[in-house]
Order: C-alpha cells, then structure tokens, then sequence
C-alpha cells in the first residue's frame, strides 16, 4: 500500500497547490503565501484509541464552555478560589465587554482544536486548547478527498472512517444556534492567512462567504447584501476574524474588517457569533494549567486525558521549581501562538538565559514552563526515503446539544529533524489522520 501512495505523492502535492491549498503568513510587514506541504504517509489510530481520546475531548470541551460561561457570569470559581481573580483580570483573553452577555444555547465553544502529543511509552497529552479561532480542518478534508480520487482501491482496502462529514457536522452546529436567517461565514478577505479554509468550508456546508463589507446591521438585525444590492437577514456568523477586530464600535475602533453594532445586536440575542467573542479567557496559555481543576469542579470527574506537566511561574513555588531546573523546561509565552514565543531552556546561552530569567521574574503571568515530552515519531516520506519526524494532532470538537469529536484531525509535523515545533507558520508539513474502524 505504501509503494501505492509514494507513486501519487506529487500527484496530490500539485493538484493541493493547483486548489490554492496554502496558508499565509506576515512577516516584517509583508505577507507571504507557501503551500502546506502534504505527506503521502497517513498517521493512523485504532478504533479503541480513538474511543479513548474521544471521551476525553468531549470532557474537556465540556468543562472549557462551563468555565468560560460562569467567568462572565456568576465567577464561582473565582469565588471558590480555584482560579486565581488576578490570573483572568491580567489575561488578554478577558473581554470586559462580554460581561452579563449570553451567547444563543449558552453555547460558547461551538468549534474547538485541541492539540495533543502521543508520548513514546503510548500516553496522550493535551498541549494547547484553541477555542477562540481554530483553524487546519479544511487540509485533511480536501487532502483525503484528493487521495481518494487518486487511489480509490486505497480505500476500499482499508477500513478508514469516512471524513467528509466535517462540514455536515459543521452545519449542524451553526444551525443549532441560528437565531432566524441565512448562516455566513465571516471572513477578513483575500489576504488572510486561512482564506483558502475559509471559502472552502463556505462551499462544502452552503453558508455564505462573506466580509464586513457585505454585512450589516440594520435596526436590531443583521443582513447580507449581495451583488445586486438585495439583503438577506443573517442568523449566525461564523466568524473568522478576531475578537478586537469584531465590531470596531465596541472593540477596536480602528478596525476597518469588522461590522459596525454586530456586537449590540448580539448581546440582544438576535445573531450568534461562532466561536463567541470573550473565548480567549479560556485558551490563554496559562488558564491551561487549571483545565484539569475546572473538570474536577463544575463536571466532578476526574480527568480523563491529562496536560502535559506543567508549571506557573505566578507561583512562588512553581518560580523556584522552573530556576532550578530551567535546563530541562521548555518556556512559553502566554500570548503567543502558531509556534511563536516558545523557547528551550537547554538551547540557550548563558547570555540569552540570563536576560530571560530577569523577565520572567518581572513578568510571571506571561510565561508558562513545561516539562519537554519526548513525543512519539511518525514517519514521513522525504527524498526518496522514509524519516522519522516529530509530529502533534490537532482534534476538532464540535458543539451544537452535546460535543462531537470529528473522526479525523490534522497532523501537523515538523519538517526539521531537530525541531519538536510543528506549525505550518514554522515551515511544518502535513498528514492525513486515519481513524480506523476497528
């Protein structure tokens, strides 16, 4: 089967970049385009496991959507001190204009990516939980739609659950919450790193692609304009643009993206917002560390899938711990992201180390400190040759009366030997993820 795939490997690679399968990145202000180079070689996991990973991203959704729910509302574990008031206060996360506000369901987490590592003795790890904007379906849609086309007997050989679901599963979910009218999805245009996503996941579910310039907001309602001028009311947004560039009378004025009153209207009840604005409280890298307690306090289970072992600089103890031990830690900034502001302990010298420590010990709540996860290899096919390459899984839980885990994921890894750093923004590449029906 493999010699099979290696022979089509250049086959799908072009016809990924013939669809505009690429991601864009800014850089010294100016943006680039690359393609996300795609290997031919699948990451496979059983059925069981799945099972596992599944009951443990549901939980964990779960308890992210109570948490950030309770947060801009009744603050019982803040009360209960459970969370530290001054850790969601300091965050960037925390929206003050989400307080008292009530998303369509009480829904908050509709489309969630969980990213997790496979440890060498076989143990998951979650390692980051993206609530706010989360991105990467759309590469394995279209990357097993290409492979199938390419080697159908692939398929029919192996017992694969089938992942053109996604965009059903994705209607479904903005459906639920529709307050009355057409679904859009809300892009910043063209130029945006995820666009090709964008009107990809538009075409497959029939939602309207859109950008603020087609938007509006008229009385208490929101309409789409189209080409002839004929509007169309709006009942659901889901929206790919970030919280402060929303709706520049109520976040950031100077946005020139957002829909002017979206926001007012929303607080009213009258259009949902996918994921809801205010969802940074819950995956700034710091409330990480508390997901594990938030599960034990508004769910009262026991975790069933765990973070990597983590540490809080904000306390005292866990400062002394990540001094004493800061050669074997990897540090990362709270407010960073797409494998930004990440830095090996053991990687830096004497000089580099020293002007970080004074930071953050002037700045704790910026940083976090992990121990390094050996994480599993997975092979990849590059030039000519089978290699071994570190590799993460983006899962994509989806919320509408209860979550659903989409049987499939994103592959991220790393193209570099020595990198654990997988992102496509670090030159990463990616893989079909094969869940198996047995």
């Amino acid at each position: 089967m493999k010699e099979e795939m290696y022979s089509y490997s250049d086959t799908v690679n072009e016809l990924l970049a013939r669809y505009g399968v690429k991601f864009g990145i800014y850089k010294n202000g100016t943006f680039n385009e690359q393609l996300f180079p795609f290997d031919m070689i699948p990451r496979k996991i059983s059925k069981a496991e799945f099972d596992y990973l599944e009951k443990g991203l549901k939980q964990r959704v779960l308890a992210l959507n109570e948490f950030i729910k309770d947060i801009y509302g009744g603050k019982k574990i803040l009360r209960d001190n459970v969370v530290p008031e001054e850790f969601i206060y300091k965050g960037s996360g925390y929206l003050g204009q989400c307080e008292g506000v009530s998303p369509s369901k009480e829904i908050y987490t509709h489309i969630s990516g969980i990213d997790l590592v496979q440890a060498k003795d076989g143990e998951w790890f979650i390692l980051e939980d993206n609530l706010r904007i989360p991105s990467g379906a759309s590469y394995p849609m279209i990357a097993r739609d290409l492979c199938r086309r390419s080697s159908p007997s692939t398929f029919e050989k192996n017992a694969i659950c089938d992942n053109r679901n996604y965009a059903k599963l994705l209607r479904r979910t903005m459906d639920y919450v529709n307050t009355g009218g057409h679904t859009v999805i809300l892009s910043p245009g063209r130029y945006n790193a995820a666009y090709f996503e964008h009107s990809y996941l538009a075409e497959q579910t029939g939602a309207h692609l859109a950008t603020g310039r087609e938007l509006i907001v008229e009385g208490d309602h929101l309409y789409f304009k189209d080409y002839s001028g004929r509007e169309e009311r709006v009942g659901a947004v889901y929206r790919r643009i970030s919280d402060e560039y929303l709706d520049p009378m109520n976040f950031n004025p100077e946005s020139v993206i957002g829909i002017p009153h979206i926001y007012d209207i929303y607080r009213k009840g009258n259009v949902a917002l996918l994921n809801a604005p205010g969802n940074g409280v819950a995956d700034d890298k710091g409330i990480y560390y508390f997901v594990p307690k938030m599960i034990r306090y508004y769910l009262n289970e026991d975790p069933i899938l765990m973070n990597a072992p983590t540490y809080l600089p904000f306390y005292p103890e866990d400062m002394q711990y990540v001094l004493e031990h800061f050669d074997d830690l990897v540090l990362k900034d709270v407010a960073e992201a797409g494998g930004y502001g990440v830095v090996f302990g053991n990687s830096m010298t004497s000089e580099a180390k020293e002007r970080f420590i004074a930071m953050l010990k002037a700045e704790p709540r910026r940083f976090i400190a992990q121990e390094v996860i050996d994480f599993r290899d997975i092979d990849i096919y590059e030039g000519g040759e089978i290699v071994p390459r570190k590799a993460d899984l983006r899962a994509f839980v989806l919320m509408a009366d209860e979550p659903v885990v989409w049987r499939s994921g994103l592959t991220r890894f790393s193209r570099n030997p020595d990198s654990f750093i997988v992102n496509s923004s670090q030159g990463g590449g990616f893989k079909d993820t094969w869940v198996m029906e047995s």
